[in-house]
C-alpha cells in the first residue's frame, strides 16, 4: 500500500514538474493598441472628423429632437382634452420617448460618438491586428498581454514589445528614441522608419 502511495505521489510530482517546465518556455509579449494606433499617418484627422460629427450630426439631431418635442408638447397641450383616449395614450408615449432621449442626451451622444469613432478606426485596427497576427506567428509568441497589465515595478523587456514590432511590420515611423533603444536592445537589428 505504501509503495502504491509513493508511486502516486511521484507521478503527481512529475506531472507538476513537467507543467512548470512547459510554462517556463512560454513566450510572452505585450501590446498597447493606442500607442500603435497613434503611429499611423493620418490618424490625427479622426479628431477633426469627430468634431464635425459632433456639430453636424449630433448637434443637428439634438436641435431637431428638442424642437420636435416642443412642437408635440404644444400640440398635445392644445388638443389633449378633445383627443380620444387611445390617441392621448399614443401621444403621451411619443412625448415620453422624446423627453427620455433629451434627458439622457449625454449618454446617448456618448454612445453615438463611440460607435462613430469605432467606425473610423476600424480600417486602422484591421491593418494593425493583421500585422500583429503575422508578428505573433513569426516570433512564436504563446501569449500577448495588454501593456497596462504589466508590473510597473520592473523593467519591461523591450524586444517583447509587440507594439514596436507591429509598427515595424507596417513600416510606420517610430520616434527616434524608440528606434535607438530598439537598435541597442536588438544589437543593431531591424529598424523602422523614424518619425520626424
Amino acid at each position: 500500500m505504501k509503495k502504491l502511495l509513493f508511486v502516486c505521489v511521484a507521478f503527481a510530482a512529475s506531472l507538476l514538474f513537467s507543467k512548470n517546465t512547459s510554462a517556463q518556455q512560454a513566450k510572452i509579449g505585450y501590446f498597447d493598441e493606442q500607442q500603435t494606433l497613434s503611429l499611423f499617418p493620418g490618424i490625427a484627422r479622426i479628431d477633426t472628423l469627430m468634431g464635425i460629427y459632433r456639430s453636424d450630426s449630433l448637434g443637428v439631431e439634438y436641435n431637431y429632437t428638442y424642437s420636435d418635442y416642443q412642437r408635440r408638447d404644444s400640440i398635445f397641450r392644445k388638443d389633449s382634452l378633445s383627443m380620444p383616449a387611445k390617441a392621448r395614450e399614443l401621444a403621451i408615449g411619443e412625448l415620453n420617448r422624446a423627453k427620455y432621449k433629451l434627458v439622457n442626451w449625454q449618454e446617448y451622444s456618448r454612445q453615438m460618438e463611440e460607435a462613430k469613432l469605432e467606425q473610423l478606426l476600424t480600417p486602422y485596427k484591421q491593418r494593425m491586428f493583421d500585422a500583429m497576427k503575422l508578428v505573433i506567428a513569426e516570433q512564436k509568441y504563446t501569449m500577448v498581454l495588454n501593456e497596462s497589465s504589466l508590473s510597473v515595478y520592473g523593467p519591461k523587456p523591450l524586444l517583447d514589445n509587440l507594439s514596436i514590432r507591429v509598427a515595424m511590420k507596417l513600416k510606420l515611423p517610430l520616434p527616434k528614441e524608440v528606434e535607438d533603444a530598439w537598435k541597442a536592445a536588438s544589437g543593431g537589428g531591424t529598424s523602422a522608419p523614424t518619425k520626424k
